[in-house]
C-alpha cells in the first residue's frame, strides 16, 4: 500500500491545519491508520488513531484539539488540527494498521505496516 500525505504548512499558533493522507494499494476501509510525528532528534510519537470501524484515540497532548475522520469512499484519512501550539511543530506521518480489521487500542510503531513519506507542520509564535 502507498501512502501520501498533504495539507501541512506554516500556521500561527491558535490557527488550525488539516491533514490528508490518501492510500491506494489494498482494502482500505479494513485498516485502521494512525498518525504519527516526529522532530529532529527525537523519537517518532502517536497522534493518534482511527479504527477500520471509526473509532478514535488519541495522544494526551493532541485530546481535544486534534480529530481524526476517514473517508472510505476516497481511501483518505484525515487529521484535523485545531488550537495548534509551537511544540505541534514537526513532520507528521500516517500509517496503516499492521493488522486487518483490528479494534484494540494501539499507538506503538511496531503496529503499523505502511507509512507514508511525512508532511511538515510549522506552528509561529
Amino acid at each position: 500500500v502507498q501512502l501520501v500525505e498533504s495539507g501541512g504548512g506554516l500556521v500561527q499558533a491558535g490557527g488550525s491545519l488539516r491533514l490528508s493522507c490518501a492510500a491506494s494499494g489494498r482494502n482500505f476501509s479494513n485498516y485502521g491508520m494512525g498518525w504519527f510525528r516526529q522532530v529532529p532528534g527525537k523519537e517518532r510519537e502517536f497522534v493518534g488513531r482511527i479504527t477500520y470501524n471509526g473509532v478514535t484515540h488519541y495522544a494526551e497532548s493532541v485530546k481535544g484539539r486534534f480529530t481524526i475522520s476517514r473517508d472510505n469512499a476516497k481511501n483518505t484519512v484525515y487529521l484535523q488540527m485545531n488550537s495548534l501550539k509551537p511544540e505541534d511543530t514537526a513532520v507528521y506521518y500516517c500509517a496503516t494498521d499492521r493488522r486487518p480489521v483490528y479494534s484494540f487500542s494501539v499507538s506503538s510503531r511496531s503496529d503499523f505496516g505502511s507509512w507514508g513519506q511525512g508532511t511538515q507542520v510549522i506552528v509561529s509564535s
